[in-house]
């Protein structure tokens, strides 16, 4: 008897669940984009390098193209298509809109699922390779542009949007209390 090479899973998508069946060898991001027609993760070079099919997979990043979908299944995945609440945008989202932390777009939804867990691990204390003192009496390091720049750097941007890409993460994290995928938004102050 030959082994199956099939699987019935299902996977959490921005809360929803989906049932399918997938070929074991199927990637995430295929079963995304081919079966579940969310197309906002983009495919970029498919070998987990660019970034651009970066999602959250229980809140922390994960390049989609090299994740099996079985391995998925029974997990939290938050895809571009789940980061806003309902009409209204993330702070992340309108930081990119505001300013202009995108050209031509391709790279948009990885960097913003990647800019997401970046504030997380940010708050969270998380050093970087850019972080001077990772003692955890220092708390966490300040999020200036080499930080940013540091913790951003698995998602590349053919167009070359690097400084409004850290500007808008600086921004969203000025906006952004708690779980950056969240997106509890600051009050204004008194």
């Amino acid at each position: 008897m030959a082994p199956a090479t099939a699987s019935a899973i299902t996977l959490t998508i921005n809360g929803e669940h989906h049932t399918l069946t997938v070929d074991h060898r199927t990637s995430l991001l295929d079963a995304l984009r081919e079966r579940l027609d969310l197309t906002g993760t983009k495919k970029g070079c498919d070998q987990g390098q660019c970034g651009a099919c970066t999602v959250l997979v229980d809140g922390r990043r994960i390049v989609s193209c090299l994740q099996l979908a079985v391995a998925a299944e029974g997990r939290a995945v938050t895809t571009i298509e789940g980061v806003a609440d309902g009409e209204g945008l993330h702070p992340v989202q309108q930081a990119f809109l505001d300013l202009d932390g995108f050209q031509c777009g391709y790279c948009t939804p990885g960097q913003i699922c990647s800019a997401l867990a970046v504030l997380d691990e940010h708050a969270a204390g998380w050093p970087s390779a850019a972080t001077d003192d990772i003692r955890p009496e220092a708390g966490p390091p300040e999020l200036t542009p080499e930080e940013i720049g540091e913790r951003m750097s698995g998602n590349l941007c053919r167009c070359g949007a690097y400084v409004s890409i850290v500007q808008a993460v600086a921004r969203a994290a000025e906006n952004t209390t708690g779980s950056a995928a969240g997106g509890t938004t600051k009050e204004p102050a008194a």
